[in-house]
């Protein structure tokens, strides 16, 4: 028996998992040039929207270093590596069909997806309270939410979501992959990485389900209350053209968290993770490309402040000229 074990032990070892394959979207693989280039466009507008008119206007412009710039600015260089984390593998998927990937890359992906996932839907009840202190406490707000206080909470929106991450995925890397190396993702999802493992996972399952729902939940809470408090001080406006402007924006506002939320929840809060597997690819698509495209026109394009500190930096630029 000594020696059988030995045997398995070693044939274990041998047909251990050192490489990933990632499927992507096998359906539509034929159309790999043109999927290339749609989300190459896609992964640049956003890019591009992020960096150069909010990140880079916010830090140039002193009108704009108010906590609440700095927090959307926090918010849009966190989805910038978010969405970088997938989409440059994604691509190279599309145009060179490379779907295999590193054991230890895919665990780094994994990590700073969830990362910086979880970062952003912190990030998001913190901007929720800032709009909520200065709309329902607008006297108290400039003592409040002051630049400190800001810097602390992204701080910690950071700090909390990489305690959070962090024992899920050094767990999970210590789970056996001894047999099946497909991943039905088009990169390296926790939950399809938990389902190829020959190890016992109901633990690590429940314990990703747990934190996933805390993570969400706290947001989604925080960002409700806040909300609900607006719409309230928004309805006790005298102007009805005051109350459309504002319900205008906190619509937008809703629509860009109604697909984060919806997706996520759609993704990760499933204590079976057997059961979505095959699913979840089209609502990541729309975390990691529809929405990061959309959040620009949201948060900026309709902002006043924005438009403003972006014509006086064209203004400058002629100048120099």
């Amino acid at each position: 028996t000594n020696r059988e074990m030995e045997t398995m032990i070693k044939r274990r070892n041998e047909t251990a998992v050192q490489q990933f394959i990632l499927e992507g979207f096998p359906a539509v693989q034929h159309l790999g040039n043109v999927l290339f280039l749609v989300h190459l466009l896609a992964y640049l507008a956003s890019l591009t929207g992020r960096n150069t008119l909010i990140i880079s206007i916010t830090w140039a412009d002193h009108r704009l270093h108010t906590p609440m710039y700095i927090l959307l600015s926090s918010f849009s260089f966190c989805e910038c590596g978010f969405i970088t984390t997938v989409i440059p593998k994604l691509l190279v998927i599309f145009l060179l069909g490379r779907q295999t990937i590193p054991f230890t890359a895919c665990l780094i992906q994994a990590f700073s997806f969830l990362f910086l996932g979880a970062t952003l839907f912190f990030l998001m009840a913190a901007m929720s309270l800032d709009r909520y202190l200065a709309i329902c406490k607008p006297l108290r707000y400039p003592t409040i939410m002051n630049l400190r206080v800001c810097f602390i909470l992204v701080s910690f929106c950071y700090a909390l979501s990489f305690i959070t991450i962090t024992g899920l995925v050094i767990k999970v890397s210590q789970l056996t992959f001894c047999g099946l190396n497909v991943i039905p993702h088009f990169f390296c999802d926790l939950g399809s990485l938990i389902h190829l493992s020959c190890s016992e996972t109901r633990s690590i399952e429940m314990l990703a389900f747990c934190l996933a729902l805390f993570i969400l939940l706290t947001s989604f809470i925080i960002t409700i209350i806040a909300y609900s408090n607006i719409v309230v001080t928004i309805m006790r406006l005298p102007s009805a053209k005051e109350r459309q402007k504002a319900f205008s924006t906190c619509s937008s506002h809703l629509l860009v968290l109604s697909l984060m939320y919806g997706s996520c929840v759609f993704i990760y809060v499933k204590p079976n993770q057997t059961d979505r597997l095959d699913s979840n690819r089209e609502a990541a698509l729309v975390n990691t490309v529809v929405t990061p495209l959309l959040n620009p026109v949201i948060y900026t394009l309709r902002n006043k402040q924005v438009h403003q500190a972006l014509r006086d930096a064209v203004s400058r630029l002629k100048l120099q000229k």
